[in-house]
């Protein structure tokens, strides 16, 4: 799965997400030449660079990272930059981010001193004092240092309701496949004899105590095309894993089989399931020992909730009772819906201007995390008898909001069963956590992050450009203290533009310290691909149509310069992964609107990706290059396919991961190998962990963030600001 730079895809009920979009599967590489006939055969003369741990692959990353670090970090800022961003990362003032087990509330903190963090928990009480006492469960940097490995938490599955038992997820550097190993939290041990996988991107979920549903690589046949796991087997403790039994299989076409274990007191529900592509599922809830299919539109998200059944549309829907939209969510009995004659109400219908960005549930209450205008509100949603009731929460604006329930369905009489954590912040206001409760506004402020950087003087805008077709793409500019519109402003675009992902507001210390306190610009888009106004607002930019993401993104450019924020010498554009095409795309298509390039773990051979990694499962997505017809419009904006020697571009950074499994990082290597050879401005540096986020620890993450700066500094700031500026319109020479 492709995420946005800033935070992973916003899904709904984790657990279940991760199974059914397999965040947390097994993949493999394959580096066998297409057998396609959509394309002319053309010998990639880089092949050899998709040999991830190569040894003529990793001398030529050597020279270039050599050489990058110093470029980018000789300069008389560059320290003093990672040192600020560095004490951000590390700052003791954070808010610890918390997930509740039982009684316990669990952290994992990263520090200095702990660079790949403590495991630890604490009590509610204690966490709403200024200094709570926390107590460590797991040291994973005394771990990686005992067994002599370089582990990255990966996270925990634990068994409740006394959460003793966790299956834990390790991972050696950073990557998406992990080690996953039983773990006492009484004894703070890894269980003498208990369950253990070996390295791989498996799924895993309790039945029992001494039993478990997995998903991981169990040999030949046992992987999709996409090469995550199409096979789940219920594996006993004491068992050999090769004598679990197969109780699920998906097919090899599928990007990934899973299952979901509701262990609700009454309402128990085992649902496995079945991913044909990236934003469908076919459903089967177990029913004794076979299985039944639920009816529900393919790409149709459902979700139980003790007596009743939510599903969140991505198409429109028609039943005997209604028409309901895109967009809408749908709430019904469980037993009606499984029995296969539910009767639909909806707590929430789209408009042109609101969607909704996520749901969350407590004990008695539906909250809705609605967008509208890309601005975060709150409502919330209960049950008097047969109908639903519904208030506005009172809450912060305007910004972005995250909700957390607190309720754990396990607890009998949970007294947090109706309370939820809300977060709430935007480009200038630091993050606060909030413990609030159903039916009250008022809330008690457990955390608040401290202000990185002097705000005073500073605005965001919310403004609209004009795309290619006449659509209105909304975009946020964040101004630095003193800036005007005389068009010599450094400015950085960022845009993502994929996989329903929206860009909210956020605020960020790195930022502030690196380039507002500088003088720079940031402006964020809302292009089309992302959620920010429901699935329609993603739909229209997939597949066939996938170039109106490109066509948004200039079209936010082209306003910058007319509304003289900017002009392009000044401005630079940064995205990450799915963002990464995109900033390669439109370098390569209106190379005169910018004067420089961050490309991040970035997709650019469209003829390839379906066989890289997991790459398979984006087709739905961008298509497959394989066919033809489909071909014939990803062969249009593919950047490996398209640079040319005598196109004049900007100077590029290209950053990735050897660890990355996600994106495979021969992406960023071929594409940097042909603009080299091309003779363009090319920068390349790859860091070794880090995985798809890029870096391991705060420590990688300091340096590659002050590089990042120090290059988009040189080319947009200090010498570029000396350039005479073009006329409006007048391309740059």
């Amino acid at each position: 799965m492709i995420l946005s730079m800033k935070s992973p895809l916003p899904l709904r009920s984790s657990r279940r997400a991760a199974w059914a979009l397999g965040l947390a599967l097994i993949s493999f590489l394959s580096l066998t030449m297409s057998d396609s006939t959509a394309a002319p055969a053309v010998q990639d003369p880089y092949l050899w660079l998709e040999e991830v741990t190569g040894e003529r692959a990793l001398n030529w990353v050597r020279e270039r990272n050599a050489q990058s670090q110093q470029q980018l970090q000789g300069g008389s800022d560059f320290k003093a930059t990672r040192d600020a961003i560095r004490g951000i990362l590390d700052s003791s003032a954070r808010i610890p981010q918390i997930s509740r087990r039982g009684a316990w509330f669990y952290n994992l903190w990263q520090d200095g001193d702990h660079p790949r963090g403590l495991w630890r928990r604490t009590t509610l009480q204690s966490y709403r004092s200024a200094n709570p006492e926390w107590e460590t469960v797991l040291d994973l940097d005394a771990l990686g240092k005992a067994e002599g490995k370089s582990w990255v938490w990966g996270g925990s599955t634990c068994l409740g309701p006394d959460y003793r038992r966790c299956l834990l997820q390790l991972s050696p550097g950073g990557s998406d496949a992990k080690v996953v190993r039983e773990f006492d939290t009484v004894t703070k041990t890894f269980v003498q004899g208990g369950f253990e996988l070996p390295e791989a991107k498996s799924s895993v979920d309790w039945i029992d105590s001494d039993t478990l549903y997995v998903a991981t690589h169990f040999g030949p046949g046992s992987l999709t095309d996409s090469g995550y796991p199409r096979v789940i087997k219920r594996w006993k403790r004491g068992q050999a894993l090769s004598e679990a039994v197969t109780v699920f299989e998906g097919r090899k076409t599928d990007v990934s089989a899973w299952v979901y274990v509701d262990k609700t007191p009454g309402f128990e529900r085992t649902v496995f399931g079945r991913s044909p592509d990236f934003f469908t599922t076919e459903q089967f809830i177990l029913v004794g020992d076979r299985l039944q299919a639920l009816n529900k539109p393919a790409d149709a998200q459902v979700t139980f909730w003790a007596d009743q059944v939510l599903m969140q549309l991505r198409s429109d829907l028609t039943t005997p009772q209604a028409r309901w939209a895109k967009g809408a969510l749908l709430v019904a009995s469980a037993a009606d819906f499984i029995a296969g004659h539910p009767q639909w109400q909806a707590l929430f219908t789209p408009t042109a201007t609101r969607s909704l960005s996520s749901f969350t549930l407590t004990r008695s209450a539906v909250l809705l995390n609605v967008l509208d205008n890309v601005v975060g509100r709150l409502q919330e949603w209960k049950r008097v008898g047969s109908a639903w009731q519904s208030r506005d929460v009172d809450t912060p604006s305007p910004g972005a909001l995250r909700v957390t329930a607190l309720h754990d369905s396990l607890i009998k009489d949970d007294p947090l069963g109706d309370d939820y954590l809300l977060s709430y912040t935007d480009f200038l206001t630091p993050d606060t956590l909030q413990l609030a409760r159903i039916g009250r506004d008022a809330r008690d402020t457990l955390k608040a992050l401290p202000a990185y950087f002097d705000a005073s003087g500073m605005k965001v805008e919310q403004r609209f450009a004009t795309s290619k077709d006449g659509t209105r793409v909304p975009y946020f500019v964040v101004w630095p203290k003193g800036a005007t519109a005389d068009g010599r402003n450094p400015t950085l675009l960022y845009g993502y533009g994929g996989f329903r992902v929206s860009q909210l507001p956020w605020y960020s210390g790195t930022y502030g310290r690196a380039w507002f306190a500088k003088g720079g610009v940031l402006v964020i888009a809302n292009i089309r691909g992302g959620g920010e106004f429901g699935p329609a607002w993603h739909q229209a930019a997939i597949g066939a149509q996938k170039q109106k993401s490109y066509d948004d993104f200039a079209a936010v450019a082209e306003d910058l310069m007319a509304q003289r924020i900017t002009n392009p010498h000044q401005l630079g554009i940064r995205g990450g992964s799915n963002g990464g095409l995109l900033v390669g795309a439109v370098m390569l298509q209106r190379p005169e609107l910018f004067g420089a390039v961050v490309c991040q773990v970035p997709l650019l051979d469209m003829q390839r990706y379906h066989l890289l990694l997991a790459g398979a499962s984006w087709m739905a997505e961008y298509g497959n290059p394989d066919l033809p017809e489909q071909w014939a419009w990803i062969s249009k904006y593919s950047p490996y396919q398209n640079v040319r020697p005598e196109a004049k571009l900007p100077p590029v950074l290209f950053t990735t991961s050897t660890k990355d499994d996600r994106v495979h990082p021969g992406h960023a290597r071929k594409m940097a190998a042909r603009m080299i050879e091309q003779g363009h401005n090319v920068t390349y540096f790859e860091n070794i962990e880090g995985g798809h986020g890029g870096a391991a620890d705060s420590a990688q993450r300091a340096d590659m963030l002050a590089m990042e700066f120090a290059f988009l500094w040189d080319k947009l700031g200090g010498r570029a600001r000396l350039l005479p500026q073009p006329p409006q319109g007048e391309p740059r020479k």
